[in-house]
């Protein structure tokens, strides 16, 4: 009886073996991760701050032999996968709290070791208002701003660009497409529960998936796609402060995090969204993607719902080129444009701090582009030059569409604008010939554009305004900045999406010839204060264009 068990043994060992190498042979090398060691980094601790400077934010780096990747279980709510194994992140429970942080190392073959510790943190962030904004007091639902240019964009995560989607800015309803479009459905809403902030994805059954997360989710091929996901349930937020190190000029400062590997509408890998400006409306964001550090992406939202592609999308009047400027010579044309030269009446009006010149140094055309350019440099008494050009008594024109392509200047206290003036003027006085300000830009407050009218009533600071926020690539990407200008509408555009209309009639100054001006003032009464480190920048545009 013993001999026959002990056969049995045998037999049964061997066909484990057998088993072993079978599975060894089907899944490939099996390794399990060892001497997993998890270091942290409490940020701000000093002997006389032990638990952190209020910031809640601990650095951890875990390391471990064989293993592929890591993930952070951070013990409120949080979660992280980290293929290097370092993670920052930040513990937002106000007060010193003890968390426990699980750290999973997985090797080859999927197979995982474990290993806890704890942190004692310190946290005193507090943001209020953003909680506010978010959620209106009670509950408030978000929509992809698919009608603005930037709704969605990519760009790099440090470096040249750091503050702009500089590699790609999606058009308006630029993913309307049939395999995109349940980007433009999603509904995003941030409630308050009590004193926390709760938050609702509702993606309607699809979500919109980065091209290189789509095959983990049922995908193939490798473009972004629409694919079914289930994205329900209330995930908990906390805010916590920026530590991206973008100017505070650029930036909130405020982070929004979602438990649960929560995210919004676009699936990047990432919970964590910079929130870069919000108002009661408008909502633009910032992530950094999962898989790829180096690259972060900006998101656009706003309340309106149904910010999608519609049936009065813009349609222009004018379709024949009239004339235009393409500046593909190498000097300026000047049967088109005629330089203004020094620094007007009190700044050309303005208090403008800068000497007009015709020198190429200021004003040139190079490369198939016009350069206007702002400098520090001492002349007539004036501490900076630029240029001005107009097309007084050489291209005046009465209703139309006027197209200019053009990137801006940056830093404080540059002004670049394109604009129109009756050609009236000086021989009547202004704002009764009329001003059309087709585009204005101010280094002070980067990421708004506007356009303005100035006439009699609506003149100065009194003048009818219309602008774009968020706009944070306007100095490193070129935009189209137009104005469409009829007998009875005028309507200012930004990449043919309006911002500005304005009913005309035969009482105001908009019914005769105007003419165009371009240039790059410094300082001023709308420019304001000049950066002490400024030294140069230029404006480009690509062409002038005129319709009828």
């Amino acid at each position: 009886m013993k001999k026959f068990k002990n056969i049995l043994f045998f037999l049964f060992a061997i066909g484990l073996t057998v088993s072993c190498q079978d599975d060894d042979y089907k899944l490939g090398k099996v390794t399990v991760p060892s001497n997993l060691v998890i270091d942290f980094e409490v940020v701000g601790q000093y002997a006389d701050m032990p638990y952190g400077d209020g910031s809640g934010t601990v650095n951890f780096t875990a390391s471990a032999d064989d293993a592929m990747t890591y993930k952070y279980v951070f013990g409120d709510g949080f979660t992280l996968v980290s293929p290097s194994g370092t993670a920052s992140h930040s513990f937002n429970k106000n007060g010193v709290n003890d968390y426990t942080v699980q750290v999973i190392a997985t090797g080859a073959g999927g197979v995982p070791s474990n290993k806890m510790t704890t942190v004692t943190v310190f946290s005193d962030f507090s943001d209020p208002e953003t909680a506010q904004l978010l959620s209106g007091g009670d509950s408030k639902t978000w929509y992809v701003a698919a009608s603005q240019p930037g709704h969605l964009g990519v760009g790099p995560s440090s470096g040249d660009g750091f503050a702009s989607p500089i590699y790609y800015a999606a058009p308006p309803f630029d993913k309307a497409g049939e395999s995109t479009s349940c980007f433009y459905t999603d509904e995003l809403t941030f409630s308050l529960n009590g004193e926390d902030l709760v938050y609702d994805y509702n993606n309607n059954g699809a979500t919109f998936f980065n091209a290189s997360y789509a095959a983990d989710f049922g995908g193939s091929g490798g473009d972004d796609a629409c694919l079914a996901f289930d994205g329900s349930g209330t995930k908990n937020v906390s805010l916590s402060p920026s530590t991206s190190g973008l100017p505070a000029d650029q930036t909130s400062g405020t982070v929004i995090n979602i438990a649960d590997g929560g995210f919004m509408s676009y699936y990047i890998g990432a919970s964590s969204y910079e929130i870069l400006s919000i108002t009661e409306t408008t909502l633009y964001v910032r992530a950094i993607m999962g898989n790829d550090p180096g690259l972060a992406w900006y998101l656009k939202f706003t309340t309106t719902l149904g910010d999608a592609p519609v049936e009065e999308e813009f349609e222009s009047q004018f379709q024949d080129l009239s004339w235009s400027d393409e500046f593909d010579g190498d000097a300026l044309d000047t049967n088109n444009w005629n330089y203004d030269i020094g620094n007007g009446d009190n700044g050309w009006g303005n208090g403008e701090a800068q000497y007009y010149t015709d020198s190429e140094e200021n004003v040139k055309v190079a490369d198939g582009n016009l350069i206007i350019t702002a400098k520090r440099e001492s002349t007539s008494g004036f501490n900076f030059t630029s240029a001005r050009i107009t097309t007084n008594n050489k291209q005046e024109f009465t209703y139309g569409r006027v197209s200019v392509r053009a990137k801006l200047t940056s830093g404080g206290g540059t002004w670049p604008a394109i604009w129109m003036l009756g050609a009236d003027f000086p021989e009547q006085s202004w704002p009764g010939v009329g001003e059309m300000d087709i585009m204005e830009y101010v280094g002070n407050t980067p990421g708004r554009v506007s356009s303005a009218l100035h006439l009699p009533g609506n003149s100065g600071g009194n003048a009818i305004v219309g602008d774009v926020t968020g706009v944070n690539d306007a100095t490193s990407e070129f935009h189209i900045y137009e104005v469409e200008w009829t007998a009875d509408k005028i309507t200012f555009l930004l990449d043919g999406v309006p911002h500005l209309e304005f009913d005309n009639d035969t009482s105001t100054p908009f019914q005769d010839d105007f003419y165009l001006l371009l240039n790059v003032a410094m300082g001023g009464s709308l420019g304001g204060a000049i950066d002490p480190a400024f030294q140069e920048s230029s404006m480009e545009i690509d062409y002038v264009r005129i319709y009828k």
